[in-house]
């Protein structure tokens, strides 16, 4: 029996994605379609093929998973991949979005009692993660969309870096922090 299985999935512009998948059982025969398009196959032991906007950046390994390297919009799409074996086949489906990467973070600073407060928001359209660094200084990294810093304790001649991360791209922006409590 075929499984039909469907996950959507992100990438990001310029990034280095791969299709989760690990098949188990030996295959005879792969072939990945992209909107129904054939985009790579591979037949038993032999090396595999790869067609129209795949050739040349990508790489379908005999587990079936398939990687696209430097992704572009045009990639977005819905993926399926078949696969034969001596006892079974089936299919899975991926509904792949390509987003551009987000832009760089924007910080705000606000005094709340006895304490400088930093705070770091991002326009990119899914969830990601927070960590701030006050330079060089790595014990003091902090993985929040807020910063808090006792107004005793600053250093004036430091800055605070914010860094958002989604997938694998980071961006950043920072502040001086004598500009935030002079």
């Amino acid at each position: 029996v075929a499984s039909v299985y469907s996950e959507d999935m992100f990438g990001i512009v310029g990034e280095t994605f791969t299709f989760p998948v690990e098949l188990k059982q030996r295959t005879e025969e792969i072939t990945w379609n992209k909107d129904k398009d054939k985009v790579a196959e591979r037949d038993g032991q032999k090396p595999p093929t790869y067609f129209g906007p795949l050739q040349g950046r990508s790489m379908l390994k005999e587990n079936g998973n398939l990687t696209i390297f430097n992704l572009e919009k045009s990639d977005a799409g819905t993926y399926e991949l078949h696969y034969w074996g001596s006892t079974k086949e089936g299919s899975l489906k991926f509904i792949l979005a390509v987003l551009d990467p987000p832009s760089e973070p924007k910080i705000s600073h606000s005094v709340d009692g006895d304490n400088l407060v930093l705070n770091c928001t991002s326009d990119f359209q899914r969830p990601v993660t927070y960590t701030w660094k006050l330079s060089n200084d790595d014990e003091h990294s902090r993985q929040s969309q807020e910063f808090s810093i006792p107004i005793k304790n600053i250093d004036a001649t430091k800055k605070a870096t914010c860094f958002i991360t989604f997938s694998q791209t980071e961006k950043s922006s920072e502040i001086s922090l004598i500009q935030c409590i002079s």
